[in-house]
């Protein structure tokens, strides 16, 4: 009889995790040796479990998933991760890939699409569905966003005025408004509240 995969499992919600836990070990080949509610916590636990595969999800308390990822592998560059959540955008499936995560999962998959996932990233191989491949397609073929367009962006999703994003970010009014054009020109988009649902939508900018 082959080890067990060794499963960490990394969720903020009770139920969900609870959930994955008692599904996965009913399964023979595999063995949850821990389970997290934050990033921190999974960082923590990572350190001292070393599990074959950590299942992660991106929107946690305390420290998001692909932050995780980063200072997990920043520490063990051969940990593995499978993210498992319900963010479909092309932005986060981007950062959750660029991170280290290994496979990409909706919450809404099979039992045994997440099975074989597992089974496949703990052989050393990377599993990623049609439907993400194409979204990840479609941001590697769009513009990137600078780091100071960004925070325009998150500003203007959160509904400060030029004014104010300009007080925030130290710069001039007109130099909110180049970012602004610049920003409109890269997400195809001709005004701010369009910009904004796009933002959402692709995971550029998440809702605190």
């Amino acid at each position: 009889m082959a080890e067990p995969i060794r499963i960490l499992v990394v969720d903020d919600h009770h139920v969900v995790r609870q959930g994955l836990v008692a599904l996965l070990n009913i399964m023979p080949a595999i063995k949850v040796v821990g389970e997290a509610s934050d990033g921190l916590q999974a960082i923590e636990l990572y350190r001292s479990l070393r599990p074959d595969i950590t299942l992660m999800d991106l929107q946690l308390p305390k420290l998001g998933g692909v932050e995780a990822i980063q200072r997990i592998r920043a520490d063990d560059p051969a940990a593995r991760f499978v993210v498992l959540t319900t963010f479909d955008g092309d932005e986060d499936i981007f950062r959750a890939l660029q991170a280290g995560a290994k496979a990409y999962l909706l919450k809404g998959m099979t039992i045994e699409e997440l099975l074989s996932t597992i089974q496949a990233v703990h052989s050393g191989k990377t599993r990623i569905s049609p439907a993400i491949a194409e979204k990840l397609a479609e941001r590697m073929s769009s513009h990137a966003l600078t780091a100071r367009e960004l925070g325009v962006l998150e500003r203007i999703v959160a509904g400060r005025a030029n004014k104010e994003i300009a007080a925030d970010l130290d710069i001039s009014e007109a130099t909110v408004k180049s970012h602004i054009n610049n920003l409109l020109s890269k997400l195809g988009v001709s005004d701010r509240t369009h910009a904004a649902t796009v933002a959402l939508q692709r995971g550029i900018v998440h809702l605190k």
